[in-house]
């Protein structure tokens, strides 16, 4: 069974940076795809970036160009570094695998990531 390890979260300012990690265990297959989605309070999940293939990355329009997604697949771990950071990107960063094609995606246990002065 997959399992999902996320870190990286904390208090940052903001402008300030931040990188989380998520490691896939229980597998010895690299995943199809991986990815992170936030959730904050009182505000619809959001899929903030994904990677699939190790070279297909997506991103929400509203972290295009301050977030970077990429993969260690070897590893099977994704990264996503974050950079001028803001307010609203306080949230819950839940990272996501999906092992093969058309498979249900398993879910890490959420890290918390805080923008705020």
């Amino acid at each position: 069974q997959v399992q999902l390890v996320e870190s990286g979260g904390g208090l940052v300012q903001p402008g300030g940076s931040l990188r989380l990690s998520c490691a896939a265990s229980g597998t010895g297959f690299n995943m199809y795809a991986m990815g992170w989605y936030r959730q904050a309070p009182g505000k619809q999940r959001e899929l903030v970036a994904s990677i699939t293939g190790g070279t297909i990355t997506n991103y929400s329009d509203s972290v295009k160009g301050r977030f970077t997604i990429s993969r260690d697949a070897p590893k099977n771990t994704v990264y996503l570094q974050m950079n001028s950071l803001k307010p609203e990107d306080t949230a819950v960063y839940y990272c996501y695998a999906i092992l093969r094609l058309g498979t249900s995606p398993t879910r890490g246990q959420g890290t918390q990531v805080t923008v705020s002065s």
